[in-house]
């Protein structure tokens, strides 16, 4: 396959990330978990104490922020200021940090380039929430992958009870529509998806399905 850039978006939960990791396995090109870029952040000012909605302060403290990508045995590993923080930012509260400081206009900016580069070198699969519509806006293929806040919420509850968290599913389901909320009336870089990208709902099949559907539509947009 030629040099190609495929944009991945959709709210949380709707399985972006998983599909991009197995999508990238098959196609064999690089998966950029945007997402995780942006969790790294909110670690940084969940550890230093600080809100998560203090914008003067957290745009304060970029300057002392490095971000880094690493593929180590074929998985992404995200280092902040030199540490391997990938298996500490996957958890509710992270979530909540990461939602609110990708809504403040500098942090996106300061984490642009870093997304943007990554594609100019190599094929890439991104996922998040603006790629197509701000990130890689002449990606070749541009996906939206939504499914309803309820089939979202229930697929979170899960993961979080496999992974030995206690929580309650109304719960879950709150935070998924306060982050639905959220992340599309930000005022910078909206959730929504871009004018030409392809509408893929998923409520009703299973990551099989959807992973051959995303490859059909690849295959169709890499041929026209």
């Amino acid at each position: 396959m030629k040099k190609i850039a495929i944009a991945i978006d959709g709210p949380s939960g709707a399985g972006k990330s998983s599909i991009a990791k197995a999508l990238a396995k098959s196609l064999n090109i690089i998966y950029v978990d945007t997402g995780a870029i942006y969790r790294t952040v909110g670690l940084y000012v969940y550890r230093n104490g600080v809100e998560s909605r203090d914008k003067e302060k957290i745009i304060s403290m970029l300057p002392d922020i490095s971000v880094k990508l690493a593929y180590i045995d074929g998985a992404q590993h995200i280092f902040l200021n030199g540490e391997d923080v990938s298996g500490l930012i996957r958890t509710e509260t992270i979530s909540r940090y990461a939602s609110d400081v990708s809504a403040i206009p500098e942090v996106r900016a300061f984490l642009l380039s870093l997304q943007r580069d990554m594609a100019k070198e190599t094929s890439v699969i991104m996922d998040g929430r603006d790629i197509g519509t701000v990130v890689l806006p002449d990606a070749e293929v541009k996906i939206f992958m939504t499914a309803s806040a309820e089939v979202r919420a229930r697929r979170r509850y899960k993961e979080l009870i496999e992974k030995g968290e206690s929580v309650v599913y109304e719960d879950v389901l709150a935070a998924i529509i306060t982050r639905d909320t959220n992340d599309s009336t930000r005022a910078t870089a909206p959730l929504k998806a871009a004018d030409d990208a392809v509408i893929l709902d998923n409520s009703e099949i299973n990551a099989e399905e959807t992973l051959n559907r995303v490859i059909d539509i690849i295959r169709s947009k890499t041929q026209e």
